[in-house]
């Protein structure tokens, strides 16, 4: 059964605009809340979210919604999403709410919720949650309303929680660091928590004004932070997106580190360790097969999902792995968060620095990445996959790659977009392959 307002990362969409309006953000909050307090037993919802204009619109909608079911309103204000996933956990809530559309413009938003367990709801929990919201909300009688309050220590707690998956007798003296927040959530913890570790810090992307969040910086335009690295002769660059849940590297010669990159030295250095659960790294199918194969000759599996953290998670927690994460910069740690959190990525490829004294443009270069291109398409209301052109030209696509490459194409679940992406040890191929398709994709819309 399909979702009718939940993507692969929440509710998300351009603010004040159906479904991320103030009105839909009432409903889900007292839809949220009904679906979470089955008892008259006191029931809690701890709510962050980025730095947003609208995300102060819709905290106070969902406050509201969740209030009226009974629900007590714990509100963080901006914190990175994996502080929530945190929080929710250790504040003993039954539901945390992230109000951010994560690597999107300003005029987007959105609502992500985690369980009790601190991890992103199922799709099953989804699925009932619309249902209430499209049905009859039985409200709670005037004595039952909750209370509401603000947490001034919950990012305290966050930064606290993320200088623990840092060796305790290791510092970072002596490492100068360029930290891109992308004018989002970020924008205190991080660069707080690298100076306590010792670091010098070189803040990028800390003055949030409600539209500039990753406004060209932040892990969407990790330039920005390159720049920053050349110009500061720093030894090592971190960019985080506008909740922080991403992050990409910027080596001291300026060159940007994705997250398969990432997710290679730490599988390696885990293995190496023998803390690397199963020898397996869990990562989407748009990871590169540089990525594969490198890991493969390195004794390790890759274990590939659907496209979103949400299914990476998953696929972890059946499978007992420890590691997992997305190419866009999504890192999962299991051992330390439930969801992707860039400044503790940030903080392991620092900690292989320290410990190795290799550079970062050493350390960042784990594999050689095959030839990928990525193209996306935008379309209105008319869905340009269903169109026989389409279809053709994918079909034909995979002819002409076969064996020496692989074809993704894939409509976003959390914009407008069709995705075409493509691999080849053939560059000159690839760019035909994928240029011929998008082309037909745009035709079509």
């Amino acid at each position: 059964m399909g979702r009718k307002y939940f993507g692969t990362d929440g509710v998300r969409g351009l603010a004040n605009t159906h479904p991320m309006t103030a009105e839909m953000a009432l409903k889900l909050g007292a839809a949220a809340g009904r679906y979470f307090r089955k008892d008259q037993k006191s029931h809690r919802v701890v709510i962050g979210k980025d730095t947003r204009r609208s995300s102060y619109m819709i905290e106070s909608a969902l406050t509201a919604g969740f209030a009226s079911t009974g629900m007590e309103v714990f509100l963080l204000g901006p914190v990175p999403t994996p502080a929530v996933g945190m929080l929710s956990r250790s504040m003993r809530a039954d539901v945390g709410v992230m109000i951010s559309a994560s690597h999107n413009p300003y005029h987007d938003n959105g609502i992500k919720f985690f369980g009790p367990d601190g991890f992103k709801l199922s799709d099953q929990a989804e699925i009932k949650i619309e249902k209430l919201v499209d049905g009859e909300i039985n409200l709670a009688q005037p004595e039952n309303i909750g209370r509401v309050q603000r947490i001034d220590d919950g990012l305290g707690r966050y930064m606290e929680f993320a200088k623990t998956a840092f060796p305790r007798k290791r510092v970072l003296d002596g490492l100068k660091v360029v930290i891109d927040c992308a004018n989002g959530a970020a924008y205190k913890a991080a660069p707080t928590v690298l100076w306590e570790l010792g670091a010098e810090v070189i803040p990028v992307g800390v003055s949030p004004n409600g539209f500039n969040i990753n406004d060209g910086c932040g892990s969407t335009c990790p330039q920005t932070a390159a720049d920053a690295v050349l110009a500061h002769g720093a030894d090592v660059g971190i960019c985080l997106d506008g909740d922080a849940d991403r992050v990409m590297m910027i080596d001291e010669k300026g060159k940007v580190a994705d997250g398969d990159q990432v997710m290679g030295l730490i599988a390696k250095r885990w293995k190496a360790n023998d803390t690397l659960a199963k020898n397996t790294l869990v990562a989407t199918v748009m990871s590169n097969m540089g990525l594969e194969k490198h890991l493969e000759d390195q004794g390790m599996t890759l274990l590939r999902t659907g496209v979103g953290d949400r299914y990476v998670v998953q696929a972890m927690r059946e499978g007992g792995y420890n590691l997992g994460g997305e190419q866009s910069g999504h890192i999962v740690m299991s051992d330390y968060v439930t969801t992707g959190d860039g400044l503790i990525a940030g903080l392991q490829f620092l900690n292989a620095m320290m410990k190795s004294g290799k550079p970062a443009s050493e350390l960042a270069n784990v594999f050689e990445p095959y030839p990928q291109l990525l193209q996306n398409v935008r379309y209105k209301d008319k869905d340009p996959m269903d169109a026989s052109s389409v279809k053709a030209a994918i079909a034909a696509g995979e002819e002409a790659l076969k064996a020496n490459g692989r074809l993704l194409i894939r409509k976003s679940g959390t914009e407008p977009l069709v995705r075409v992406m493509g691999e080849c040890e053939d560059a000159g191929l690839l760019k035909q392959v994928v240029g011929d398709i998008a082309a037909a994709v745009e035709a079509a819309a």
